[in-house]
């Protein structure tokens, strides 16, 4: 999975940096969100034991006593660039403790492509089993997103309000009704390599 050579501390501390799993807020039921941003999921820079290990440390001991819900921003996943592998995936799956997977009780998958609904309604079902599968959310747009997660509590970096701000250019794609919630992104990330969040309103 990673090509280059980072060490395990050094690998962790750039999830630590990126934010790549991180609690943020509540759900329109109560329950805690812990939003993962896939597009930093680079199989490039981080192994699957570093993810696991930083899992383990810093996630997992937090998701066993009680309810929770996952957003993945699926937003810039590409498949030969920053997307970890079924292999990959499987494994971290698979340490996940059993409480925490009975306590999962949502995951919210916002800018879902054509490819990723199609892999997980075949491949998903077979390696995560149809329990995970029904708790699958297809957000399209963040507009959408604040009818399952209480605004103003969640940052979303800007690349995807970017590619959002893209699709309501293409609105003939789009099916339902749009909403005229305004948005809100957080501030800039530290020192990241790219700026992850913008000042704008949603």
């Amino acid at each position: 999975m990673c090509h280059h050579i980072i060490s395990l501390s050094d690998q962790e501390q750039l999830v630590e940096k990126l934010e790549i799993f991180k609690f943020q807020g509540r759900d329109k039921n109560g329950h805690r969100v812990l939003r993962i941003v896939g597009k930093f999921l680079s199989a490039r820079f981080l192994s699957v034991d570093a993810l696991k290990n930083y899992l383990e440390e810093n996630i997992f001991p937090r998701l066993k006593k009680k309810p929770f819900s996952v957003l993945y921003l699926h937003t810039q996943v590409q498949k030969n660039e920053n997307f970890p592998g079924i292999s990959a995936l499987r494994s971290i799956y698979d340490v996940i403790p059993i409480d925490a997977r009975d306590n999962l009780q949502a995951i919210y998958f916002l800018h879902p492509s054509l490819q990723a609904k199609l892999f997980l309604a075949t491949f998903g079902r077979l390696h995560f089993g149809s329990r995970l599968y029904g708790k699958l959310r297809y957000i399209k747009r963040i507009d959408y997103l604040w009818d399952h997660i209480r605004r103003n509590e969640v940052k979303i970096p800007e690349f995807v309000c970017d590619h959002d701000e893209d699709l309501e250019g293409h609105q003939i794609l789009d099916c339902g009704l749009e909403s005229d919630h305004p948005r809100v992104c957080g501030a800039p990330f530290m020192d990241s390599p790219v700026t992850m969040y913008s000042t704008r309103c949603i």
